[in-house]
This record gives C-alpha cells, structure tokens and sequence, in this order.
C-alpha cells in the first residue's frame, strides 16, 4: 500500500510540474484590474483578435469540436501554411443568433443548442497579418476594449459547474448595482491533460 501511494503520489507531482511548465509558455488575454468586488473581479481587457467557430449540439461538444477546428486552423490549415501560437483561454457562449431565431429554445431540445467558441490570438498580429483560415467555418473578428465581471474556479468546467457560477455571478452584479452588458463566457485555460487542482477557469461577463 505504501509503495503504490508513494507510486500515485509521484505520478501526481510529474503531472503537476509538466503542467507548470506548459502553462508558463501560454500568452493570454491581456488585461488589468479595475477592482476586487467580494469573490470576483473587474476588469479592464485590451482589443484583442478572436478567431471562432459556430457549432450546433450540445455544451460538451460544441467545446470539443470547436476546439479540433480551431486547433487545425492554428495548427498550420490557413493561407500561409504556418503555425499559429496557442494562447488562453479558450472561450464559449452560447449563441446569440439562437435566441433570435429559435423561439423554441425553452424547451431545451438538443438539437437547438448552438455555441460559439473561439481561440485569441497573439497579441503580435493584426487583421492583416494574421493568416486567413482555409475552413470557411472559421471566422476572424476584432474585440474592442472591454470591461469584464470575472469569476475564477478550479475543476473541470461542465456545463453544470459552469451554469451555477454564471448564476452566482449574475447574483453578484445584481446585487452591486452593475449593469450586464452581453452574454456570460466560459474561459477555459488548460489543456485536457491538465490535473483537475491544477485547472484555471473563469466565468466572464461583459459590464456597461
């Protein structure tokens, strides 16, 4: 029993440090924060390039396709043929073009859901420099400056996990007085293999 806890335990500590090393070499978002308000943040976020994806089906996986897509696109499939760095987080929503367009979406059919989920760019390109993707399924947009409620947690980010803390957070801005501004994301910045207390997530949520 010793040996296969000391066993476990190691195993466990290699996966940390390989993770630490990874984590260290990922560029992300850039921003700063405006203040701590109980158990999130505001902040401030710089213009920054967002390449997405649309996909139909549920949470799970519109994130997993989505980020095949997305990896194939950084991954070299574009115009110049060339690797893209990965930076953090990847980011999902849930759709808006859904909400006008399928009033039927209270019924939770599966078929319905839609989500967006998107890769930032480094902050070295530009739209012009950036390489164009060859899928026509994937897009380019420029994100302007924001302002963000973040709420940090660890674990995996299941759709349920992430639904009760986007509802924590929406209670939180409630109760401040602060304004909602757009649809509430789920930041996620680890690879899969990533140990579960090692794990970075964030609830975001656009404020006027």
């Amino acid at each position: 029993m010793g040996a296969a806890l000391i066993a476990t335990a190691a195993l466990a500590g290699a996966w940390s440090i390989a993770e630490l090393v990874t984590e260290g070499n990922v560029e992300e978002a850039a921003y700063s924060v405006i203040t701590k308000a109980g158990s999130y943040e505001l902040r401030s976020y710089d213009p920054h390039l967002r390449a997405e994806v649309v996909m139909d089906g549920p949470y799970r996986k519109s994130l997993y396709g989505g980020f095949r897509v997305l990896a194939d696109y950084i991954f070299g499939n574009n115009t110049a043929s060339t690797g893209i760095s990965m930076t953090a987080p990847v980011v999902s929503e849930e759709s808006e073009k859904i909400a006008m367009t399928a009033p039927v979406l209270h019924q939770e059919q599966e078929e319905k859901e839609r989500h967006v989920i998107s890769f930032i760019m480094p902050a070295e390109y530009t739209l012009e420099t950036l390489p164009k993707p060859n899928n026509a399924s994937v897009t380019v947009r420029e994100i302007g400056a924001q302002k963000m409620a973040a709420l940090r947690f660890g674990g995996y980010a299941t759709k349920g996990r992430a639904e009760r803390r986007i509802e924590r957070l929406l209670k939180a801005l409630a109760d401040d007085g602060i304004t909602v501004a757009g649809e509430a994301q789920v930041a996620q910045f680890n690879p899969p293999w990533t140990p579960p207390w090692m794990r970075r997530n964030e609830i975001l949520i656009p404020m006027e």
